[in-house]
């Protein structure tokens, strides 16, 4: 048996654009988890929620934040280039409410315990999960810089219930139980 060969023509007109509403209803339907990104240092505290965070590698063990250029966060995030991704819980939604709407910084802090660690950047007290970072490179995107942040220090609470952000609403989950035997 031979096989045909195939032929790609390459296309002829370009697609159209795609409506900003439009992807914004698709991510919509990308459930992920939410985060609590702060900072420290001589330009101020601050900290935002965010659920553009992800894993790029493990070595060295690095996550990216993108963040809007616009947000005022940004300056100082950006002047410091260090961080702490606080993954939260199911128990903190409010938090995330804080840190994601116009609440003063000071009245955001307020709201719960932190640590400093190797950065500097607030460790939130309970978090499902904190990664240390030091921002080792920052690529700019249309309206966002992606901030990759290299871990330098982290802690995991095994048995957190997540909160994930899916379909426009928070969802919390509950820790996964090991497979029996």
């Amino acid at each position: 048996m031979q096989l045909a060969e195939l032929a790609v023509a390459a296309p002829t007109t370009t697609p159209a654009p795609i409506a900003q509403q439009d992807f914004r209803d698709a991510m919509a339907g990308l459930a992920a988890a939410v985060n609590v990104i702060t900072t420290d240092g001589p330009h101020g505290r601050c900290g935002f929620t965010a659920t553009a965070v992800c894993s790029v590698t493990d070595s060295p063990p690095t996550l990216l934040v993108c963040l809007n250029r616009s947000a005022s966060v940004h300056p100082a995030l950006t002047a410091h280039a260090t961080l702490c991704i606080n993954t939260l819980t199911s128990e903190q939604r409010d938090l995330s409410n804080l840190f994601g709407g116009k609440t003063p910084m000071a009245e955001r802090f307020a709201a719960a315990q932190w640590s400093a660690w190797v950065t500097g950047a607030p460790v939130l007290d309970g978090a499902a999960a904190s990664f240390d970072c030091r921002v080792s490179q920052t690529v700019s995107v249309g309206t966002h810089d992606i901030l990759f942040c290299e871990v330098l220090a982290l802690r995991r609470q095994k048995n957190a219930a997540a909160l994930v952000y899916f379909d426009r609403n928070y969802h919390g989950l509950p820790h996964a139980q090991p497979p029996s035997d």
